[in-house]
């Protein structure tokens, strides 16, 4: 509700998208695009998607801290609702949001030619919903303890930021340096942008070409770092209220 009263957000949150598709993906295209030997385009959209999808849930937690500012959530712990009940919804909400803004993306890439079967559709919605999932847990993580919204929008692009070519949004990154290999490794979203090419390109030619790691892999790593996210970020949550 708070997202369709929000006609900026709205904008905003499909306006860097298509950019990043449009502008950004096309110039890559121009250069790098036609020495990699399959169709640049798809392999940016996929990209894209999955990164908005994982950023855009986890930007949405920050209505955490405005209702910690607001002291609404002094007011939702007087009810006898488990603390983890709580977080879950939030978690959920901001699923629900992100969705809608992952179809306003394929549509876009339909616009621009990018081929998208029925079945690679279908696995969008199911693959877009644990990369919600995901990137909400990790939202709650990185925003549980932070006391007040302009730290988290100071801190926020920080920690995005890199990990939109850490993770190889835009760029392949099957041969990096040792050094930036490890940082890809431990950012989580390299896992959601790795797991949505996994299914877009399973049973294709470019598949060796493009995704990292098996699904299967990139879809435990998910679910562990999911649990752990939600357990620690909730327990900083709790611990932070109760200091109020």
């Amino acid at each position: 509700m708070k997202f369709v009263r929000d006609p900026t957000r709205i904008i905003a949150s499909l306006l860097f998208p298509l950019l990043f598709i449009g502008v950004l993906g096309g110039s890559f295209k121009s250069g790098l695009g036609d020495t990699l030997g399959y169709d640049f385009m798809s392999f940016v959209f996929v990209g894209v998607i999955a990164q908005t999808l994982f950023q855009s849930s986890a930007m949405g937690i920050i209505s955490i801290i405005e209702d910690r500012q607001n002291d609404f959530m002094q007011e939702v712990f007087v009810s006898p609702i488990s603390r983890y009940s709580i977080v879950l919804g939030k978690i959920v909400g901001e699923t629900l949001v992100s969705i809608t803004q992952g179809v306003a993306v394929v549509l876009f890439g339909l616009v621009l030619g990018v081929s998208i079967t029925p079945s690679k559709a279908l696995g969008f919605l199911w693959v877009g919903i644990i990369i919600c999932l995901f990137g909400a847990a990790f939202g709650v993580l990185l925003l549980s303890n932070l006391k007040s919204q302009r730290a988290a929008n100071q801190i926020f692009p920080f920690i995005m930021l890199p990990q939109l070519f850490l993770a190889g949004v835009f760029t392949p990154i099957q041969n990096l340096p040792w050094l930036l290999d490890i940082l890809s490794r431990i950012s989580p979203m390299r896992y959601a942008v790795d797991l949505a090419r996994g299914m877009f390109y399973t049973n294709s030619p470019e598949y060796q070409s493009v995704v990292l790691s098996h699904p299967f892999f990139n879809l435990t790593v998910i679910f562990i770092s999911f649990a752990v996210f939600v357990s620690a970020g909730t327990w900083l949550f709790v611990r932070h209220e109760r200091d109020q």
